[in-house]
């Protein structure tokens, strides 16, 4: 572990148990228990969960439940705590709560929804739709305001960020969140704000993604999670233009896309790296989904003045080492193992982790 690095450790388990080693969704949703959460949002006084599977949001209305297993307080997009299928939602994945507003990427439905504070009854409805003209629309596009399975979802120093997966590019609105129908700022992975070519039609450079999932920043710097490439790209300093990214994590170089699925992955590869959030102190913590682990950069600052291009990570939670990659360590499901992890959330010295291939939130100490 890298000297001075946070101490870690799961302090609770949202989601149903593993009483047979594996952490199963119920046949039916409950209270409790969800399937196959992709997104997670801690703040003061809450956990929400995307509860992907189950088509809805669960709040906890505590910044740490009681126990494990505990019952979520309310629910969002259905009336009840056990209907389900796509209704309000159909695959919510990002959450965030900005300026005491949730926001949530509804992503098969290619809108986000927005709340003018998170909710405390079950049911309430969004009073926003931005990418849809009104709540009934869920057609998919390319346009300046106009998604196309968005993934992810940041708030970063006042602007909003979109991963705007299927059309291959995140958009950024530097004035906070936006007015429906008001076009993006910013476009990133795209050379203008109708083109969605995967890697703009071409072979993989530093300007171009493939599947966009996650945005986050330390500093001056912007992260994205290229997961369909295999790396996390970094912009420094200005953020008003497109240009080519300046760092890339988990490859070589700028120009290659590479997966090894059948050897040790080391701290410098990744294999769908589908989430990322940071630290006010620097670090940064990428969730290398297809490699069962969350890969942590301590001081994100200095590991990339170093080493810009093809840098390492410092540590990993959920595996033993930066080699090992098996689902839960190829054992029984247990607090600090980890399945497909799929979203992440810093907030106040704690890390919560979507992970969602065993069906459950887990809410970590992060603390120096």
């Amino acid at each position: 572990m890298t000297v001075g690095a946070p101490v870690t450790e799961p302090l609770r388990w949202l989601g149903g148990s593993s009483p047979f080693g594996l952490a199963l969704p119920d046949a039916a949703p409950t209270p409790s228990t969800m399937y196959a959460p992709r997104g997670v949002c801690l703040t003061d006084s809450a956990v929400i969960a995307a509860d992907t599977g189950n088509h809805r949001l669960l709040i906890w209305q505590s910044r740490l439940p009681a126990a494990d297993h505990h019952d979520a307080d309310v629910v969002v997009g259905h009336s009840d705590m056990t209907t389900e299928g796509p209704d309000l939602f159909f695959l919510p994945t990002g959450v965030i709560v900005a300026d005491g507003r949730l926001v949530v990427a509804d992503a098969w439905h290619h809108r986000i929804l927005v709340w003018d504070s998170v909710p405390t009854a079950s049911g309430t409805m969004p009073t926003v739709v931005l990418g849809q003209p009104d709540l009934a629309g869920v057609t998919e596009g390319c346009g300046p305001q106009q998604f196309y399975w968005p993934f992810g979802i940041a708030m970063i120093d006042g602007a909003f960020w979109v991963a705007d997966t299927g059309n291959r590019r995140v958009l950024g609105w530097l004035d906070g969140l936006p007015e429906p129908g008001q076009r993006a700022d910013v476009v990133l992975g795209q050379a203008d704000l109708v083109s969605r070519g995967e890697n703009r039609d071409g072979p993989v450079a530093a300007n171009s993604l493939r599947w966009p999932h996650a945005v986050a920043a330390v500093g001056d710097t912007l992260f994205v999670a290229d997961a369909g490439n295999h790396r996390v790209l970094g912009w420094r300093g200005d953020r008003a233009g497109e240009r080519d990214a300046d760092i890339v994590i988990g490859q070589p170089g700028f120009d290659t896309a590479v997966e090894f699925p059948y050897r040790p992955q080391g701290a410098r590869a990744f294999r769908f790296p589908y989430a990322i959030t940071s630290s006010p102190a620097g670090s940064l913590f990428i969730a290398d989904t297809s490699n069962n682990r969350i890969a942590i950069v301590d001081d994100t600052a200095a590991a990339f003045a170093a080493e810009p291009v093809g840098g390492s990570f410092d540590r990993v939670l959920g595996q033993p080492d930066t080699d090992a990659n098996g689902e839960n360590r190829w054992d029984r499901v247990e607090h600090d193992s980890l399945c497909w992890p799929y979203g992440l959330s810093y907030h106040s010295g704690r890390l919560a982790i979507a992970d969602s291939g065993n069906n459950r939130i887990t809410v970590w100490s992060v603390e120096r």
